[in-house]
């Protein structure tokens, strides 16, 4: 008996050890579905529902944008998967992708907000040119937390919080695409360019899509019972940038640098 119980001791252990490993971040691929679905969804009126139908008029930029920014929310999901399943190898091979995706959305993002303050400007938008700073500090949030999590990518516990922090970064446009879909007059057609509304109300979709963090954050707490100080770092850093771009977009220094940034709009 005593020997019987040492032998099968070894057995158990990493079965255990295992369970425990892949347990946390099973939450981190159901987080990975979600803000999937909330890109999907948000996207789907003003992009997928016109691409599927035949009926989006909109320029070739705004296919590789949603080509690059949907691929990141599937590779989360499959990364998400390779980490929780213990295939660190792979998912250490993928990441190399990852990076140059991220760096793709980077400049695609950049070039689709000055296309957008183009577009509303030559309408007559009162707002084009200030709300640029809204996309454009998405997407330079977006490449800030990643380029952190690759920094910390020997640190696991750090590396998928800060992974999932920037995914949520760039969830807003998605949301605000819905409520601004939710509050159209009758016949309005869905728009990606053009006429944005005033800077302040882009607070709305962000504390919509900072509700994500806050489920995050509620995790850890109720298993770690603590909240991780990466959320709480980057979290911050979030609503800040949120926060600040409503009276920056109005001063002279923004537009300033975003006429800047339109001369290399053509």
């Amino acid at each position: 008996m005593l020997s019987g119980n040492v032998g099968a001791a070894p057995l158990a252990r990493p079965v255990v050890v295992q369970a425990a490993r892949s347990g946390p971040r099973q939450f981190y691929v159901r987080m990975a579905y979600a803000c999937a679905a909330v890109a999907f969804i948000g996207f789907t009126p003003s992009y997928w529902a016109p691409v599927a139908t035949g009926g989006f008029a909109g320029p070739p930029l705004l296919h590789l944008h949603g080509l690059l920014f949907s691929a990141w929310t599937v590779l989360f999901i499959v990364q998400a998967r390779l980490a929780a399943s213990g295939q660190l190898r792979r998912h250490r091979a993928l990441g190399l992708a990852g990076v140059s995706l991220a760096t793709a959305m980077l400049f695609a993002g950049v070039a689709v907000a000055l296309a957008s303050a183009r577009a509303g400007m030559a309408a007559g938008s009162t707002h084009a040119r200030d709300f640029s700073i809204v996309p454009i500090t998405i997407i330079a949030s977006f490449a800030g937390i990643v380029a952190a999590a690759l920094v910390c990518a020997r640190r696991s516990e750090v590396h998928m919080r800060l992974m999932l922090v920037a995914t949520i970064t760039i969830l807003p446009p998605a949301i605000a695409r819905l409520l601004r879909l939710a509050l159209a007059s009758p016949g309005d057609a869905p728009s990606l360019l053009g006429n944005p509304p005033p800077v302040a109300l882009s607070l709305v979709p962000n504390a919509l899509s900072d509700l994500l963090l806050v489920v995050a954050m509620v995790h850890d707490y109720r298993t770690e019972g603590r909240v991780h100080r990466a959320y709480v770092v980057a979290g911050a850093c979030l609503v800040f940038v949120q926060v600040i771009r409503v009276p920056l977009a109005t001063s002279e220094a923004w537009r300033s640098f975003a006429d800047w940034l339109m001369t290399f709009a053509g």
